[in-house]
């Protein structure tokens, strides 16, 4: 299959929208720091995400509640220091934008000052659209995130599927035009019904980023450390696994370990 998109030398918000309007999926994975960074823009994946869910599989927090701005200001500078293809989306962390929208211009300003990143990710709908509204005034791109808020975990008490009953799939839904109007240039849809994900892409103009959400999205994205198999705990249904990374991880090491205890490492050759 030839990609439409193969040859842009930066993937911008336009580069997406044109890959929508010519149905080539976007992809999309996460990365916290530059070494990882630059493997992936090599690849010339699409988009990345520096998310929140660093606080779960760089800080080994159960939640992405506890993450902060300074945090996610240090995961994003060393990405984007890597990155020359690949359009860069920071996740602003809990408590940046929720009920205040001056906060959530400081925040996202700050991002884009001190990460140099492309564009900003925040969670919900109708009820931060004054927050999306103020970031897009400076002229910051923002990516919205509807279905399965994780930061929203405590209200919602569990990690399940989202909008199986009537009125919250129509709430979705609504809230996805909603943010179309508002001018997000794209949305991630989290762990909704395929047939849902596959109602609001056909219905909204900008492109869908589906995880858990079925194929019809416009693109999928998924989290780097679970799909290479480092965070061996988690498996929720919609991930596929494409390595077995932690464990060759693993056994790299313990072969280290015994070379350094049996004194076969350094050798000869790797001396001075």
């Amino acid at each position: 299959m030839a990609y439409l998109q193969t040859d842009v030398t930066k993937v911008t918000t336009r580069v997406l929208q044109n890959m929508k309007l010519n149905g080539e999926k976007i992809a999309m994975l996460t990365a916290y720091d530059y070494s990882m960074a630059k493997l992936l823009d090599s690849t010339k994946i699409d988009v990345i995400l520096v998310g929140d869910s660093a606080a779960n599989v760089m800080e080994g927090y159960d939640t992405t509640l506890p993450i902060t701005l300074d945090e996610m200001i240090v995961y994003a500078s060393s990405v984007k220091r890597a990155i020359k293809r690949a359009l860069v989306v920071v996740d602003m962390p809990f408590g940046t934008y929720q009920g205040n929208s001056k906060q959530a211009l400081a925040s996202a300003i700050r991002i884009m000052k001190e990460t140099g990143a492309d564009a900003v990710k925040l969670e919900g709908g109708e009820e931060v659209l004054e927050s999306i509204c103020r970031i897009l005034t400076a002229g910051i791109p923002v990516m919205g995130h509807l279905g399965l808020t994780p930061q929203s975990i405590n209200k919602f008490g569990t990690y399940a599927v989202r909008a199986t009953e009537e009125e919250e799939a129509q709430r979705l839904i609504k809230d996805a035009h909603v943010l179309e109007q508002a001018g997000c240039f794209a949305m991630v849809l989290e762990k909704i019904p395929a047939k849902l994900a596959e109602r609001v892409t056909k219905e909204v103009k900008i492109p869908t980023i589906g995880i858990g959400a079925g194929n019809a999205t416009d693109g999928q994205v998924l989290v780097l450390q679970d799909m290479l198999g480092i965070t061996q705990q988690f498996k929720p249904r919609y991930l596929r696994t494409y390595g077995t990374f932690g464990e060759d991880i693993s056994n790299a090491v313990k072969q280290y370990i015994a070379d350094v205890k049996s004194v076969n490492f350094p050798n000869e050759k790797e001396q001075y």
